[in-house]
């Protein structure tokens, strides 16, 4: 998690994603099946982040809220 937050703190700041930094941040990126379920159209997209793998939305979204 340090490599990480090492690597991430080089782009506080940053006002637009660069191949270099997506590069340098993202292992992998994971998208499913379209869901239409409810009539609407939905996809699950799964970032693996370098470092640290998967980290879920709902602990992204609360840090922000925060």
């Amino acid at each position: 998690m340090e490599r990480f937050i090492a690597q991430a703190h080089k782009y506080v700041g940053l006002e637009e994603l660069t191949p270099y930094a997506l590069h340098e941040l993202v292992k992998a990126i994971y998208i499913d099946e379209p869901n239409k379920g409810d009539g609407k159209r939905r996809q699950n997209i799964h970032i693996s982040y370098g470092f640290v793998g998967f980290i879920p939305i709902q602990e992204l979204m609360q840090e922000e809220m925060a």
